[in-house]
């Protein structure tokens, strides 16, 4: 199952996983492009169940991941719908983090927790062939200036998603949490910031596929934006400081 599979990562992960004998339910809020992705799929040899809806609509996709699961039996589930959500004025501020916390971080509540629910039920014990991955940036490795909303929305996926590998590994089921730097989608796309180590949608689909397939607790690329992020949470905050700016965004201003 993917969230967020009408465009961008989780379209190209939907293309990626798309084969004979593979069964995908993917859900997007836009339907046209949803459709579009599954047809696409449906081209490769997959079997594609959809649902046009909003991660936000917690009654709705609790219900749909249940008619997957009873239909199907999920074993891998990406909460991958998110949006990155900012504002140049001090009044914008608050609905812009109050809109992505919802979506970036609600949303994928709403999309896991019934998700691990429903196999931590399964038996034998502990269950098998079980996975969720959450997804978090490497903007959530530190809080930055240029996206408050965003950046702090995606440290709380991050934070969340280590904390639930340890609370079910004894469940045998697994959880990781996947860190994309900058990624060729439409939503980059509208980015006028720089994006240093732009790298295209299919590219992203293999390595995070990749990395679950080896149930890897972080998947953090490129390597490029691996070693900046940790050099900066390294380094002395004074330092951050001088470099933690808006740079290449319209500047922060109170309304006349």
């Amino acid at each position: 199952m993917i969230t967020g599979a009408s465009s961008g990562i989780g379209e190209a992960l939907a293309l990626h996983y798309a084969a004979d004998d593979i069964v995908l339910c993917l859900t997007g809020r836009d339907p046209l492009r949803l459709e579009t992705v599954a047809e696409s799929c449906r081209a490769k040899g997959a079997l594609v169940d959809t649902w046009a809806g909003d991660v936000c609509n917690s009654a709705g996709i609790k219900s749909w991941i249940a008619d997957c699961d009873q239909t199907h039996t999920l074993n891998l589930v990406i909460a991958n719908a998110g949006v990155a959500l900012g504002s140049a004025t001090v009044e914008g501020l608050q609905k812009a983090a109050t809109n992505s916390f919802n979506i970036n971080v609600n949303g994928v509540f709403n999309t896991v927790h019934p998700a691990l629910e429903l196999m931590s039920k399964r038996r034998p014990y502990p269950v098998a062939n079980a996975q969720v991955a959450l997804m978090s940036s490497v903007m959530g490795y530190a809080g930055m200036a240029r996206s408050p909303a965003y950046s702090s929305s995606k440290a709380a996926i991050k934070h969340y998603g280590e904390a639930l590998r340890g609370a079910f590994r004894g469940m045998g089921i697994g959880v990781s949490v996947i860190c994309p730097g900058y990624v060729g989608t439409a939503l980059t796309a509208k980015n006028s910031a720089p994006m240093p180590f732009l790298i295209p949608a299919d590219k992203a689909a293999e390595i995070i596929a990749r990395g679950l397939a080896r149930n890897k607790a972080r998947i953090t690329f490129p390597w490029q934006m691996v070693f900046i992020t940790r050099l900066l949470m390294n380094l002395p905050a004074f330092i951050v400081d001088r470099i933690n700016k808006p740079w290449g965004v319209v500047r922060l201003e109170d309304n006349p």
